[in-house]
């Protein structure tokens, strides 16, 4: 695995910008420290991978800007052993964080080629316990239910409710759902059964939330 000094040098100068754009949780900041970006990258990107932005992975889909991934991971308030879902495993970027952090992972992807890249590439570098499914996100994985959190990594039409329902009392649920031209950012926690306290967490841009499988 190709992570040199020079890397660990741009990953450094980037967790100190995320820093200092409002992340607070150092046990984020830490995991993003010990994951080399540029891997999960096309190697044309393998210069600008500690730049704060994304880029595209194929399929018409993005790996997230590190800022977004270290404020979802944030807003997900992760504790050693949550089992965690997270709709929409692209590159593998945001799950391989969530794993540092100590979460049980389950991921769900729905473009068939893109399972199969990511999830040999986990492999290889070390994260076989992160569990991936090529299935519809809007299903979930009911048969692992309930997950102490959720997290979906593209901009939903709605929150759906199967997710919802798959979510243990007190989980916290992160999702940007469509709001015009952009994604309003929702932190969702779960107080009882059907119950729920719902906070707008600002705005941010996405790739769209899509039903089915893409073989």
């Amino acid at each position: 695995m190709n992570d040199s000094y020079r890397h660990k040098g741009m990953r450094k100068k980037l967790i100190a910008n995320v820093r200092r754009k409002g992340i607070t949780d150092e046990r984020v900041l830490e995991a993003m420290m010990r994951i080399p970006r540029h891997l999960f990258l096309d190697k044309a990107f393998e210069e600008k991978a500690y730049e704060d932005r994304p880029f595209p992975i194929g399929n018409d889909q993005t790996i997230s800007q590190p800022y977004t991934v270290a404020y979802q991971s944030q807003l997900l308030e992760i504790q050693k052993r949550d089992k965690v879902l997270e709709i929409g495993t692209g590159s593998g970027y945001q799950a391989a964080v969530l794993s540092e952090m100590g979460a049980r992972v389950f991921t769900i992807e729905r473009f068939d080629s893109l399972y199969q890249h990511t999830k040999k590439l986990l492999f290889n570098m070390g994260y076989e316990r992160i569990r991936l499914f090529c299935k519809d996100g809007f299903k979930g994985l009911p048969e692992f239910a309930p997950f102490d959190k959720i997290i979906v990594t593209a901009g939903a039409p709605e929150i759906p409710e199967k997710l919802l329902d798959q979510l243990a009392i007190g989980g916290i649920f992160v999702i940007p759902v469509d709001s015009n031209s952009n994604q309003v950012m929702y932190k969702i926690k779960k107080t009882g059964s059907h119950t729920y306290e719902r906070e707008a967490c600002g705005d941010f841009i996405f790739v769209p939330m899509l039903k089915g499988i893409v073989k």
